[in-house]
Formats: C-alpha cells, sequence, structure tokens
C-alpha cells in the first residue's frame, strides 16, 4: 500500500511541476496582448471608381474618382484622396449639376461628404459655386459650409461672402454672411 501511495503522490507531483511550467511559459506580454485583442481597422482600396446613388429607386448623383479608400473603424468612412467628380440628376433624370474636388471623404452612417480644396460645383443654366470647403447632404441634398464661398450668376453678378447653404442645383442660395456690393432687383424695391 505505500508503494501504491508514493506511486500517487509521484504522479501527483509530476503533474503539478509540469502544469506549473506550462503556466509559466504561455505568459505574453501586455503589448502581445493588444496586438492580438485590440481592434483592427478594415481597409479597402479601389482604382479607377465609378458608383451610382440613387435614392427610392431612382438615379441621383454618379460619382467617379481615380483612387478610393474603404474604412471601417469606428467610423466607417469612404475616402478619395486623389479628386473626385459627381454628376447630380433631377427626378426626371437629367443632369442639373455637377460638383469636382481634389479631395473628399463619405461618412457613411450620417449620409454626409465632406469635400475641400478647390471645390467647384456648376448647374446646367450656368451659375458657379467655388469654394475651399463644402459639405453635401445626400438626405437633404444641400450643400454647406461656414468658409469663404464666390457665386457667379449667369445672369447676375458675383457674390461672396462666409458660410453658405444651398440646394445642390443650385436654385436657392442663402450666403450667410456676405460681403462686396449686392445688385438687389427693381422688382424688390417697387414693393
Amino acid at each position: 500500500m505505500t508503494s501504491s501511495f508514493q506511486h500517487i503522490f509521484s504522479t501527483t507531483r509530476a503533474a503539478l511541476i509540469i502544469s506549473c511550467l506550462f503556466v509559466l511559459s504561455c505568459e505574453n506580454s501586455e503589448r502581445s496582448i493588444e496586438e492580438w485583442s485590440g481592434r483592427r481597422a478594415l481597409v479597402e482600396e479601389a482604382i479607377q471608381v465609378q458608383t451610382h446613388i440613387s435614392q427610392g429607386g431612382k438615379l441621383r448623383a454618379k460619382l467617379a474618382a481615380p483612387y478610393m479608400i474603404r474604412s471601417s473603424s469606428d467610423t466607417v468612412y469612404v475616402e478619395f484622396p486623389k479628386t473626385l467628380t459627381v454628376h447630380f440628376f433631377d427626378s426626371a433624370g437629367k443632369i442639373e449639376s455637377y460638383l469636382s474636388s481634389m479631395y473628399g471623404k463619405y461618412y457613411e452612417n450620417l449620409n454626409r461628404v465632406f469635400l475641400r480644396d478647390s471645390v467647384l460645383v456648376y448647374n446646367m443654366q450656368g451659375d458657379t459655386l467655388r469654394c475651399p470647403e463644402l459639405w453635401w447632404d445626400q438626405t437633404t441634398q444641400k450643400f454647406y459650409t461656414d468658409k469663404e464661398v464666390r457665386i457667379h450668376k449667369k445672369r447676375d453678378r458675383i457674390y461672396g461672402g462666409k458660410g453658405l447653404e444651398a440646394r445642390q442645383d443650385l436654385s436657392d442660395v442663402i450666403i450667410k454672411s456676405p460681403s462686396g456690393s449686392v445688385v438687389v432687383p427693381d422688382s424688390i424695391l417697387a414693393r
């Protein structure tokens, strides 16, 4: 009985020693643990991108860009670091306005696009908007900014100022802080 007790004691002691060695040999540094368990952003890249944006089954815009990056981190966004152009369509499917920019970033969860660097928007009537930064809200189909803007109306003069809200076809434009001379039509003065 003693030899069987000694055998069990020896086996138990050997198993305990081996278990301790496994526990000690599996230690990871904090950095290794963070690398394995940390959040990673998924990044997709594409070249020569052409995409169609629709609402309610109708084509609303057509975007073209030479390079695109889509990142799925905390905020999902699509970035266009090497220019982009967009053609906007009316409800009948005709082009109503055009946009170009050197940089753009689309925030998918917000349905908003941030544009910067040589932003140009013009409509089919010949009205032109230029500014350094512009936001486009895809849901409301409006542009807005708090930066300097210049608008050239084909039939009128050039307007400028700081801050803007406008429909994407430039049919209704509000400059929040206008600067320079403003032409008031006779029809407004006659009231």
